[in-house]
Formats: structure tokens, C-alpha cells, sequence
């Protein structure tokens, strides 16, 4: 069986005090225009706040900077998400937003009324954790909507992918996560690149979390599970992310990999020698497929959706 699209929290906070400064500008001021929407200078300023809580990042000038790129982003991304469910005539019920909100509370391992006071208290603005909460949840509606139905995985896509893996039985498998970060042209290319070495070197320096940083900036399948790619063999792997994964020791990161999609920078947890016993279940195999094949069909979708749309970026 296919699975079905996850709800996307992105969060797993820790206790904590925000001292990003408040920055003065008028709630009426419009940093992006999408089709009939607009992302206003409040959208932004709450999203900031609750970026830089969650990833657990420093609070500095230079970081605001290298992320406001990416948020701004994240919230056309879902603005375009919201509108195509709007037009699909899909609805997201108050109820399924406030169960979205509690899941992300018992991550946190506190009731929704413990973590919503946490937000309040860190100067965080429920309201936009909500916002996103819908967003993905709408846009999770359109996926089993309108692409998976196309998704199908025969039994002979499943005998053809279980021959490859028996013809690579001795080869190494890696045990990776990934903080998959996409760019569209050369402008957000650069833009893209200072985030991720920004990110690699937050990282590296204990500042931060890989896997915090991964729920809130990924926009790989993992992002929700901290960027888990899962076993990936030596083999299906992307040359250049395999040289990284090579030279680094479990438990390291690497630094950030340029691919023709976006930059990549990888986690390695563990490393094994594939054997027959470790072969993956029909019914594994069939849900990965389906996984990876949906997966590309709502990247592409997405884009798409861009591409047809009226996007004015006013920062």
C-alpha cells in the first residue's frame, strides 16, 4: 500500500527565551504578493520569531539575513498550497488544525495548553504556527486528491527493484538524514549556498540541532522525522553525495553538497555491509516506491503551480 502524505509539524521545541528584537515596521506593509493574496510584514516578522525558536539558532543580524530568503519562500509555498486547495474546493476544519496543533504539543511532550503558553511566553505568535499547521494539512488533501491516484506500483516494479537489491548484496549501505535545501535560479542559487553553509557551520559548532534544523528548513520527504532518509545503498546514491557520506565518521555532517536541485548537507548515523537478511519486505519496497513516486509528482506539482501563478517578491 501507498502511504498517505504525513502532516508536516516541523517543530520540536525545547524550553526557551527569545530575544529576537522586535522589528518596527507597519502590519499593513506587503513583503510578497501571490496571485489574489498578500504576505504581509507581520506574516514575516512572526514567522522569523518562531524559525529562529524552533531551529534553535542563533539570534543575530547575520542569521535573520541568511533565512529571510527561505521563510519568505516557505510562506509563498504555502500560500500556493492553501489557494489550490481553495480551488479544489477543499476545506481544513478547525478541529483537524487544533488536532495538528496537539500532535506537535506530545512531540514536545507537554498538553496543548502547556505549549501554547511556552509559545506565549517566548513571544510567538500561535497564530502563525497555526497558519503553516493548515497549510500543510490542506495541501496534504490535494496530494491524495489529485496525485496519488496516479501513483501505481506493479508487482513487476516491485520484482525489477528486489532483483537490483539481491545484485547488490555485499555493497555498503549508508544510514543517512539529510537537510535538503532547493533553489529555483541563480539568484536564489547563491541565496541557497549562503544558508547552507550557514546552516553546516551552526551545526558543526554545536549551536544547533541537524534534526531541528532539518523539521523547520528541509523540504526533503524526511523533513518531519529530522531529514531520515533511511538505508541508502552505495550503489542508488548520487555520486557527489556519496563522496560526502565517504568522507565523513558516524555521528558527523557534511558539508553543504551542490546538486542540480539544491544543496544537500548530509547526518550519518551508521554504515553496514548489505546481506540477504537485511532485504527490505515486498510490502516495504512497495510503500518506498510509492513514497518516492509521489514524492516527485507533488515537487513537480508545486513548481507548477509557480510557474502559472502571479508572484511579486517586494524585499
Amino acid at each position: 500500500m501507498i502511504g498517505t502524505a504525513t502532516f508536516a509539524s516541523g517543530f520540536v521545541l525545547n524550553d526557551f527565551a527569545i530575544s529576537l528584537q522586535s522589528v518596527e515596521a507597519s502590519t499593513q506593509q506587503i513583503v510578497a504578493v501571490v496571485n489574489e493574496d498578500a504576505i504581509s510584514q507581520s506574516d514575516f516578522d512572526k514567522r522569523l520569531k518562531l524559525i529562529i525558536a524552533s531551529s534553535e539558532l542563533p539570534d543575530n543580524k547575520e542569521i535573520r539575513q541568511r533565512v529571510t530568503p527561505q521563510i519568505i519562500g516557505s510562506l509563498i509555498d504555502e500560500q500556493l498550497m492553501i489557494q489550490e486547495a481553495r480551488n479544489m474546493n477543499i476545506e481544513v476544519a478547525d478541529e483537524e488544525i487544533t488536532q495538528g496543533f496537539a500532535t506537535i504539543a506530545q512531540q514536545n511532550k507537554m498538553s496543548p495548553d502547556q505549549f501554547e503558553k511556552m509559545l506565549r511566553q517566548g513571544g510567538i505568535d500561535v497564530g502563525t504556527l497555526r497558519r503553516q499547521i493548515h497549510a500543510q494539512i490542506a495541501w496534504s488533501k490535494v496530494v491524495q486528491k489529485r496525485l496519488r491516484p496516479r501513483v501505481v506500483v506493479s508487482d513487476q516494479d516491485i520484482d525489477s527493484a528486489l532483483e537490483r537489491m539481491r545484485s547488490k548484496i555485499g555493497t555498503k549501505e549508508f544510514l543517512a538524514a539529510e537537510i535538503y535545501l532547493p533553489f529555483d535560479d541563480a539568484k536564489s542559487e547563491a541565496q541557497t549556498k549562503n544558508l547552507a553553509n550557514r546552516l553546516s557551520r551552526e551545526i558543526k559548532s554545536g549551536k544547533t540541532n541537524f534534526f531541528k534544523v532539518a523539521q523547520q528548513f528541509s523540504k526533503g520527504a524526511g523533513a518531519t522525522k529530522g531529514g531520515d532518509t533511511g538505508w541508502l545503498n552505495e550503489e542508488q546514491i548520487n555520486p557527489d553525495i556519496l563522496s560526502a557520506l565517504k568522507n565523513i565518521r558516524t555521528q558527523q555532517i557534511s558539508n553543504p553538497v551542490k546538486l542540480e536541485d539544491g544543496y544537500y548537507i548530509m547526518f550519518l548515523r551508521e554504515t553496514r555491509d548489505l546481506t540477504e537478511d537485511k532485504l527490505p519486505s515486498r510490502q516495504q519496497i512497495e510503500y518506498n516506491i510509492g513514497n518516492e513516486r509521489l514524492e516527485r509528482l507533488q515537487r513537480r506539482h508545486l513548481i507548477d503551480l509557480k510557474a502559472s501563478s502571479f508572484i511579486d517578491i517586494r524585499v
